[in-house]
């Protein structure tokens, strides 16, 4: 079972190191600062929601909040 599990890591470690040098020969980039760039403005959603639910209690958390801040559409993107 633990074998399987480091096998399978090793693999998908493999497989994304495969990736990252085979995507800029078809034109794609791997943007390496999106998780540092995006942590800001996350951060800031984040807080304002925490205000609007400590205001608000929980009715329409759902409707206000955006708690998917992270775009993976951005992590790897298309030169140009």
């Amino acid at each position: 079972m633990i074998f399987g599990i480091i096998k399978l890591i090793v693999w998908m470690a493999g497989v994304a190191a495969i990736a990252y040098f085979v995507l800029p020969y078809f034109g794609y980039t791997v943007n390496t600062d999106y998780f540092h760039e995006s942590k800001d403005s996350c951060q800031e959603k984040l807080t304002q929601c925490q205000n609007n639910l400590i205001k608000s209690g929980l009715d329409g958390a759902k409707e206000t909040c955006d708690f998917q801040c992270l775009d993976p559409k951005i992590l790897i993107k298309k030169e140009e």
